[in-house]
């Protein structure tokens, strides 16, 4: 007859273990985001931009792609929407008029705080169950993970 207990875990778990748990939290919790993002009329990168914009304040089009990950392709199109749909201004800039400087009009500004306050919210919602000591630990990780990895990237181009 077959032993039904399962195999504990290992005291220290492999690199790989870290990594897929990582990838499925992240899965999920990127999928609940974007079901409430969805619910507020914005989309993933659309969200990103007005939220870039609202805590950094006005920037060039070709800031605003690396800060958010967006190739320029993508942030010009992303731009263009939130412009059509009245939420960002584009001016030239002052110093260049080559560059087009973004901003958050008014209704954008209206829009994108009432949806940063609401998926603030549900992230704490998420994470109620981490402990202050645990969420630490978890920041520490992950930039000693994220750190290593860029190093390494950074060394292959």
């Amino acid at each position: 007859m077959k032993d039904s207990k399962k195999t504990p875990a290992p005291e220290s778990p492999t690199a790989v273990h870290v990594w897929l748990v990582m990838l499925k939290a992240f899965q999920s919790v990127a999928q609940c985001l974007g079901r409430k993002l969805r619910e507020s009329g914005l989309g993933d990168s659309d969200f990103r931009v007005l939220e870039v914009l609202l805590h950094k304040g006005p920037l060039p089009v070709n800031t605003i792609g690396p800060k958010v990950f967006l190739t320029p392709g993508s942030i010009s199109i992303a731009v263009d929407r939130l412009y059509e749909r009245g939420l960002v201004s584009r001016v030239d800039s002052e110093t260049d008029r080559r560059v087009k400087v973004v901003d958050l009009t008014a209704k954008g500004r209206r829009l994108i705080s009432c949806v940063f306050e609401a998926h603030t919210t549900y992230l704490d919602e998420l994470a109620a169950d981490l402990t202050p000591s645990e969420r630490v630990q978890m920041i520490k990780g992950l930039k000693k993970f994220g750190k290593k990895a860029e190093a390494e990237h950074r060394g292959a181009v």
